[in-house]
Parts: structure tokens; C-alpha cells; sequence
């Protein structure tokens, strides 16, 4: 009788063929959540921030004073 080619190496081929699968369904999930989260960010990136905006946050950081704000704001407006 005749048995099946599941020597070492039938049992070696089975292995190797599982793992290349799994690590090509990792790299691709990896690379769906990339190209999701990079589509999030790149839409909130796209609108550049405004000027006003800008010296708004300055002023809340501290890094003018209020009359600077005031002052570069009334250019702005």
C-alpha cells in the first residue's frame, strides 16, 4: 500500500504555508488600519489653519501678551 507524502518535509511545506498566510493577513490588516488612519488625519490636515486661529492659541500658551493679542488681531480682522 501507498501512504500519503506526509513525511517530514509534507509536514515541514504545511507549516511554512500556514505561517506565510497568517503573517499576509497581519501585514494586511496593518495596512488597512494605516490607510484608515491616514485618511482621518490627511482630511483633518488639509484645511491649513487660519491666522486668527493661530494667535489664539499663542495667546492661550502665553506666549503674547494681551495687547499683542488685541493688536495683531485688529491687522488680522
Amino acid at each position: 500500500m501507498h501512504e500519503p507524502m506526509m513525511g517530514l518535509w509534507g509536514l515541514v511545506g504545511y507549516v511554512l504555508m500556514v505561517a506565510f498566510l497568517a503573517v499576509g493577513i497581519v501585514a494586511l490588516l496593518l495596512w488597512l488600519k494605516s490607510w484608515l488612519e491616514q485618511g482621518r488625519l490627511g482630511s483633518a490636515s488639509r484645511e491649513p489653519e487660519s491666522a486668527l486661529e493661530i494667535l489664539k492659541k499663542r495667546y492661550a500658551r502665553g506666549e503674547i501678551s494681551k495687547e499683542e493679542f488685541e493688536e495683531k488681531r485688529k491687522d488680522l480682522l
